[in-house]
């Protein structure tokens, strides 16, 4: 293949955690709200605890901060989006993810997705993406040259984030967003199925 290693956003890319934030919020636009709410408070930003932070994106759109403490139960019941079990099944190469949560989170909802290498967090690196302190943390960790490595990015901040430390970039665009205006990924689909042909290109 021609990359050494496939790195992957989390909730997005891997699994339907939007479906979490729905759910605890009892209304598909307000969880989104919500979940949107939370995005803006964090994304690229030094890390802070990820509860905290869901507790005033709570907070923010009119529902109880305590909400962000069920929400975090919920997440260990987050299933893989359909295409992700199938897709893992067939990598043959090291893989890793990078995610915007706490270590506990990560680790319980990675578990979910599959198996993987590494699972770097927010938390672990100091900071939330796209900053680019968790996409080079764990390169390092793996000893893994960039140019070696395909991000799958999960939204559009991943694209830029990953694409900034050097790596190349599937965007599994499941939300159908806008791209970014500062960066291109080298393929985008509405989901991981397009994967496979990238890296055996």
């Amino acid at each position: 293949m021609k990359y050494r290693a496939v790195g992957f956003d989390l909730l997005t890319a891997l699994v339907d955690s939007w479906s979490a934030w729905k759910a605890v919020a009892g209304d598909d636009a307000l969880g989104m709200r919500w979940h949107a709410a939370s995005q803006a408070r964090l994304r690229g930003q030094p890390y802070l605890p990820y509860e905290e932070v869901n507790r005033e994106a709570a907070a923010e759109v009119g529902l109880p901060r305590e909400k962000a403490d069920e929400l975090l139960a919920r997440f260990d019941t987050v299933e893989p989006w359909p295409d992700t079990p199938a897709v893992l099944a067939r990598l043959g190469v090291v893989r890793f993810v990078v995610t915007n949560c706490s270590t506990a989170v990560g680790t319980r909802v990675a578990a979910r997705a599959g198996a993987f290498d590494l699972v770097m967090t927010a938390e672990r690196a100091g900071a939330y993406k796209p900053d680019p302190r968790p996409y080079r943390a764990a390169l390092e960790a793996q000893g893994l040259d960039p140019r070696a490595v395909l991000f799958v990015a999960g939204s559009a901040h991943d694209v830029g984030g990953a694409s900034r430390v050097g790596m190349d970039v599937y965007w599994a665009n499941r939300g159908g967003v806008a791209a970014p205006a500062d960066a291109r990924a080298i393929r985008e689909e509405p989901d991981l199925r397009g994967l496979l042909a990238v890296l055996e290109g």
